[in-house]
Protein backbone atom coordinates (compact mmCIF):
# COMPACT_ATOMS: atom_id res chain seq x y z
CA UNK A 1 0.00 0.00 0.00
CA UNK A 2 1.66 3.56 -0.74
CA UNK A 3 1.17 6.26 1.44
CA UNK A 4 -2.64 7.80 2.03
CA UNK A 5 -4.28 4.29 1.42
CA UNK A 6 -3.82 4.15 -2.73
CA UNK A 7 -3.32 0.89 -4.08
CA UNK A 8 -1.08 1.34 -7.15
CA UNK A 9 -0.39 -1.48 -10.37
CA UNK A 10 2.51 -2.73 -8.36
CA UNK A 11 0.48 -4.00 -5.82
CA UNK A 12 -2.00 -5.37 -7.20
CA UNK A 13 0.32 -7.32 -9.22
CA UNK A 14 2.81 -8.48 -6.62
CA UNK A 15 -0.30 -9.39 -4.99
CA UNK A 16 -1.66 -11.21 -7.51
CA UNK A 17 1.51 -13.32 -7.99
CA UNK A 18 1.82 -14.12 -4.70
CA UNK A 19 -1.48 -15.36 -4.01
CA UNK A 20 -0.61 -18.09 -6.99
CA UNK A 21 -0.67 -16.13 -10.43
CA UNK A 22 1.43 -17.71 -12.43
CA UNK A 23 2.91 -16.90 -16.16
CA UNK A 24 1.85 -18.31 -18.89
CA UNK A 25 -1.93 -18.64 -16.92
CA UNK A 26 -5.61 -18.41 -18.07
CA UNK A 27 -7.47 -15.64 -15.38
CA UNK A 28 -10.92 -15.25 -15.27
CA UNK A 29 -11.75 -11.90 -13.50
CA UNK A 30 -14.04 -10.38 -11.61
CA UNK A 31 -13.61 -7.17 -10.50
CA UNK A 32 -15.17 -3.93 -8.71
CA UNK A 33 -12.86 -0.83 -9.10
CA UNK A 34 -14.42 0.53 -6.49
CA UNK A 35 -14.14 -1.57 -3.66
CA UNK A 36 -10.34 -1.24 -3.46
CA UNK A 37 -11.26 2.52 -2.75
CA UNK A 38 -8.61 4.59 -4.32
CA UNK A 39 -6.73 3.19 -7.33
CA UNK A 40 -3.81 5.14 -9.30
CA UNK A 41 -4.58 5.24 -12.83
CA UNK A 42 -8.02 3.31 -12.14
CA UNK A 43 -9.11 0.70 -13.96
CA UNK A 44 -6.02 0.52 -17.10
CA UNK A 45 -4.13 0.29 -13.54
CA UNK A 46 -6.37 -3.12 -12.64
CA UNK A 47 -5.82 -4.74 -16.50
CA UNK A 48 -2.11 -3.85 -16.26
CA UNK A 49 -1.97 -5.33 -13.06
CA UNK A 50 -3.51 -8.69 -14.31
CA UNK A 51 -1.28 -8.57 -17.42
CA UNK A 52 2.06 -8.17 -15.77
CA UNK A 53 0.58 -11.12 -13.38
CA UNK A 54 0.26 -13.65 -15.91
CA UNK A 55 2.55 -11.85 -18.93
CA UNK A 56 2.33 -11.96 -22.77
CA UNK A 57 1.43 -16.15 -22.73
CA UNK A 58 -1.60 -15.91 -20.70
CA UNK A 59 -4.98 -15.35 -21.35
CA UNK A 60 -7.08 -13.23 -19.35
CA UNK A 61 -11.14 -13.17 -19.43
CA UNK A 62 -13.82 -11.23 -18.05
CA UNK A 63 -17.52 -11.16 -18.22
CA UNK A 64 -19.01 -9.05 -20.52
CA UNK A 65 -22.77 -8.94 -20.89
CA UNK A 66 -25.23 -7.02 -21.67
CA UNK A 67 -28.79 -7.17 -20.25
CA UNK A 68 -30.21 -4.37 -21.98
CA UNK A 69 -30.47 -6.30 -25.09
CA UNK A 70 -32.91 -9.07 -23.57
CA UNK A 71 -36.19 -9.28 -24.55
CA UNK A 72 -38.39 -7.04 -22.50
CA UNK A 73 -41.01 -9.88 -21.58
CA UNK A 74 -37.97 -11.40 -19.83
CA UNK A 75 -36.59 -8.18 -18.26
CA UNK A 76 -40.69 -7.68 -16.90
CA UNK A 77 -39.91 -3.73 -16.45
CA UNK A 78 -43.19 -2.86 -15.34
CA UNK A 79 -43.15 0.81 -16.50
CA UNK A 80 -43.49 -0.71 -20.11
CA UNK A 81 -47.00 -1.99 -21.07
CA UNK A 82 -47.67 -4.56 -23.96
CA UNK A 83 -47.05 -1.76 -26.85
CA UNK A 84 -43.87 -0.23 -25.31
CA UNK A 85 -42.71 -3.94 -24.71
CA UNK A 86 -42.55 -4.48 -28.71
CA UNK A 87 -41.87 -1.21 -29.61
CA UNK A 88 -38.14 -1.97 -27.17
CA UNK A 89 -37.99 -4.78 -29.75
CA UNK A 90 -38.18 -2.93 -33.20
CA UNK A 91 -35.91 -0.08 -32.03
CA UNK A 92 -32.93 -2.34 -30.47
CA UNK A 93 -29.37 -2.18 -32.16
CA UNK A 94 -28.49 -5.67 -32.77
CA UNK A 95 -25.99 -6.78 -30.72
CA UNK A 96 -22.35 -5.69 -31.94
CA UNK A 97 -18.90 -7.47 -30.31
CA UNK A 98 -17.29 -4.63 -30.97
CA UNK A 99 -19.95 -1.90 -30.23
CA UNK A 100 -22.76 -3.32 -27.50
CA UNK A 101 -21.30 -2.08 -24.18
CA UNK A 102 -21.45 -4.15 -20.89
CA UNK A 103 -23.92 -3.47 -18.19
CA UNK A 104 -23.49 -3.91 -14.57
CA UNK A 105 -20.12 -5.57 -15.34
CA UNK A 106 -18.32 -2.63 -13.89
CA UNK A 107 -15.66 0.15 -15.30
CA UNK A 108 -12.82 -2.96 -15.44
CA UNK A 109 -15.03 -5.36 -17.64
CA UNK A 110 -15.80 -2.57 -20.01
CA UNK A 111 -12.46 -1.12 -20.42
CA UNK A 112 -11.22 -4.69 -21.03
CA UNK A 113 -13.74 -5.74 -23.84
CA UNK A 114 -12.18 -2.85 -25.93
CA UNK A 115 -8.66 -3.60 -26.05
CA UNK A 116 -6.99 -3.82 -29.32
CA UNK A 117 -6.91 -7.58 -29.99
CA UNK A 118 -9.60 -8.60 -27.64
CA UNK A 119 -12.66 -11.29 -28.92
CA UNK A 120 -15.69 -11.57 -27.42
CA UNK A 121 -18.26 -14.24 -27.69
CA UNK A 122 -21.17 -14.23 -29.58
CA UNK A 123 -24.53 -14.32 -27.37
CA UNK A 124 -25.99 -11.18 -27.17
CA UNK A 125 -26.53 -11.51 -23.48
CA UNK A 126 -23.86 -13.40 -21.59
CA UNK A 127 -20.76 -13.09 -23.24
CA UNK A 128 -17.13 -13.01 -22.32
CA UNK A 129 -14.53 -10.95 -23.19
CA UNK A 130 -10.54 -12.25 -23.51
CA UNK A 131 -7.48 -11.02 -24.47
CA UNK A 132 -4.19 -13.69 -24.59
CA UNK A 133 -3.13 -16.65 -27.07
CA UNK A 134 -6.43 -18.78 -25.66
CA UNK A 135 -8.90 -16.02 -26.37
CA UNK A 136 -10.24 -18.25 -29.69
CA UNK A 137 -10.64 -20.76 -27.71
CA UNK A 138 -12.56 -19.42 -24.69
CA UNK A 139 -14.97 -17.27 -27.07
CA UNK A 140 -15.65 -19.51 -30.17
CA UNK A 141 -18.66 -20.45 -29.29
CA UNK A 142 -21.68 -19.95 -26.94
CA UNK A 143 -24.72 -21.60 -27.53
CA UNK A 144 -28.07 -19.11 -27.09
CA UNK A 145 -29.99 -21.22 -24.81
CA UNK A 146 -27.42 -22.62 -22.72
CA UNK A 147 -25.07 -20.08 -22.37
CA UNK A 148 -23.07 -21.88 -19.66
CA UNK A 149 -22.94 -24.95 -20.57
CA UNK A 150 -20.38 -27.28 -21.98
CA UNK A 151 -20.55 -24.90 -25.25
CA UNK A 152 -19.48 -22.10 -23.22
CA UNK A 153 -16.79 -20.20 -22.83
CA UNK A 154 -17.26 -21.17 -18.80
CA UNK A 155 -16.47 -24.82 -19.97
CA UNK A 156 -13.45 -23.88 -21.84
CA UNK A 157 -12.05 -22.45 -19.39
CA UNK A 158 -12.47 -25.42 -17.03
CA UNK A 159 -10.82 -27.58 -19.49
CA UNK A 160 -7.70 -25.14 -19.64
CA UNK A 161 -7.27 -25.45 -15.79
CA UNK A 162 -8.00 -21.22 -15.20
CA UNK A 163 -7.94 -19.67 -12.03
CA UNK A 164 -10.60 -17.42 -10.99
CA UNK A 165 -9.44 -13.69 -9.52
CA UNK A 166 -12.10 -12.07 -7.70
CA UNK A 167 -10.98 -8.79 -6.38
CA UNK A 168 -13.59 -6.64 -4.35
CA UNK A 169 -16.46 -9.09 -5.06
CA UNK A 170 -18.38 -12.43 -3.61
CA UNK A 171 -19.47 -15.75 -4.82
CA UNK A 172 -22.65 -13.90 -5.79
CA UNK A 173 -20.78 -12.33 -8.89
CA UNK A 174 -18.46 -15.56 -10.06
CA UNK A 175 -20.01 -16.42 -12.99
CA UNK A 176 -17.79 -19.71 -13.00
CA UNK A 177 -20.80 -21.34 -10.52
CA UNK A 178 -23.17 -21.27 -13.16
CA UNK A 179 -21.02 -23.84 -14.96
CA UNK A 180 -21.60 -25.90 -11.73
CA UNK A 181 -25.12 -24.93 -12.00
CA UNK A 182 -25.86 -26.47 -15.99
CA UNK A 183 -23.59 -29.72 -15.09
CA UNK A 184 -25.08 -30.42 -11.54
CA UNK A 185 -29.10 -32.14 -11.55
CA UNK A 186 -30.63 -28.35 -10.30
CA UNK A 187 -33.31 -27.08 -12.48
CA UNK A 188 -32.71 -29.48 -15.17
CA UNK A 189 -35.01 -28.98 -17.54
CA UNK A 190 -36.63 -25.84 -16.77
CA UNK A 191 -36.92 -23.21 -19.21
CA UNK A 192 -37.46 -19.28 -19.77
CA UNK A 193 -38.38 -17.20 -23.27
CA UNK A 194 -35.34 -14.85 -24.11
CA UNK A 195 -34.66 -13.00 -27.36
CA UNK A 196 -32.49 -10.09 -28.67
CA UNK A 197 -31.48 -8.35 -32.40
CA UNK A 198 -28.99 -10.03 -33.93
CA UNK A 199 -27.50 -9.47 -37.20
CA UNK A 200 -27.60 -12.23 -39.52
CA UNK A 201 -26.46 -12.26 -43.31
CA UNK A 202 -25.85 -8.47 -42.54
CA UNK A 203 -29.47 -8.08 -41.87
CA UNK A 204 -30.82 -7.24 -38.16
CA UNK A 205 -33.10 -10.18 -37.20
CA UNK A 206 -35.07 -10.15 -33.98
CA UNK A 207 -34.24 -13.78 -32.60
CA UNK A 208 -35.96 -16.03 -29.86
CA UNK A 209 -35.14 -18.92 -28.36
CA UNK A 210 -35.77 -20.72 -24.80
CA UNK A 211 -33.10 -20.88 -22.32
CA UNK A 212 -32.19 -22.85 -19.33
CA UNK A 213 -33.08 -21.33 -16.31
CA UNK A 214 -30.58 -19.55 -13.81
CA UNK A 215 -30.75 -18.38 -10.21
CA UNK A 216 -27.57 -17.48 -8.07
CA UNK A 217 -29.13 -17.58 -4.73
CA UNK A 218 -27.09 -20.13 -3.23
CA UNK A 219 -24.03 -18.62 -4.84
CA UNK A 220 -22.62 -16.83 -1.24
CA UNK A 221 -23.55 -19.67 0.78
CA UNK A 222 -21.54 -22.14 -1.73
CA UNK A 223 -18.76 -19.92 -1.47
CA UNK A 224 -17.98 -19.97 2.28
CA UNK A 225 -18.23 -23.93 2.41
CA UNK A 226 -15.71 -23.86 -0.40
CA UNK A 227 -13.73 -21.61 1.73
CA UNK A 228 -14.05 -23.76 5.00
CA UNK A 229 -13.15 -26.67 2.94
CA UNK A 230 -10.49 -25.95 0.95
CA UNK A 231 -9.08 -23.34 3.50
CA UNK A 232 -9.32 -20.61 1.18
CA UNK A 233 -8.65 -17.36 3.46
CA UNK A 234 -9.29 -13.55 1.52
CA UNK A 235 -6.57 -11.29 1.26
CA UNK A 236 -7.05 -7.37 1.50
CA UNK A 237 -5.45 -5.46 -1.24
CA UNK A 238 -6.58 -1.69 -0.02
CA UNK A 239 -10.03 -2.07 0.95
CA UNK A 240 -10.88 -4.64 -1.03
CA UNK A 241 -11.86 -8.27 -0.03
CA UNK A 242 -9.72 -10.52 -3.11
CA UNK A 243 -9.27 -14.27 -3.79
CA UNK A 244 -7.13 -16.52 -6.43
CA UNK A 245 -8.90 -19.54 -6.78
CA UNK A 246 -8.56 -22.63 -8.85
CA UNK A 247 -11.96 -22.65 -11.26
CA UNK A 248 -11.55 -26.52 -11.91
CA UNK A 249 -12.09 -26.67 -7.65
CA UNK A 250 -14.66 -24.20 -7.35
CA UNK A 251 -17.03 -25.73 -10.00
CA UNK A 252 -16.42 -29.47 -9.10
CA UNK A 253 -17.17 -28.58 -5.20
CA UNK A 254 -20.12 -26.40 -6.25
CA UNK A 255 -21.66 -29.25 -8.09
CA UNK A 256 -21.58 -31.79 -5.37
CA UNK A 257 -23.01 -28.66 -3.42
CA UNK A 258 -26.31 -27.98 -5.49
CA UNK A 259 -26.84 -31.49 -5.93
CA UNK A 260 -27.11 -31.88 -2.41
CA UNK A 261 -29.60 -28.98 -2.13
CA UNK A 262 -31.54 -30.51 -5.20
CA UNK A 263 -31.62 -34.09 -3.20
CA UNK A 264 -32.36 -32.17 0.32
CA UNK A 265 -35.62 -29.57 -1.27
CA UNK A 266 -36.75 -33.11 -3.03
CA UNK A 267 -36.79 -34.76 0.40
CA UNK A 268 -38.58 -32.33 2.31
CA UNK A 269 -41.15 -31.85 -0.18
CA UNK A 270 -41.88 -35.89 0.17
CA UNK A 271 -41.94 -34.59 3.83
CA UNK A 272 -38.90 -35.99 4.32
CA UNK A 273 -35.51 -34.24 6.87
CA UNK A 274 -31.97 -34.57 4.90
CA UNK A 275 -29.66 -31.84 5.63
CA UNK A 276 -27.24 -30.75 2.93
CA UNK A 277 -24.48 -29.06 4.69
Amino acid sequence: MISGGLVCEDELADWLRAAGAQEGEVLLVHASLSAFGVVVGGEQAVIGALRRAVGPRGTIVMPAQSWQLCDPDYLDDPRLDARQREAVRRALPAFDPDLTPTRTMGAVAELFRTLPGSRRSPHPHRSFSASGPAAETVTAEQALGDPFGETSPLARLYSLDAKVALLGVGYESCTALHLAEARSGRDRGRTVANGAPMRLASKRTWVTWQERVVDDADFPSIGEAFERVHGVVPDRVGEASCRLISLRELVDFAIERMDDISKSESACKDGKILRAF
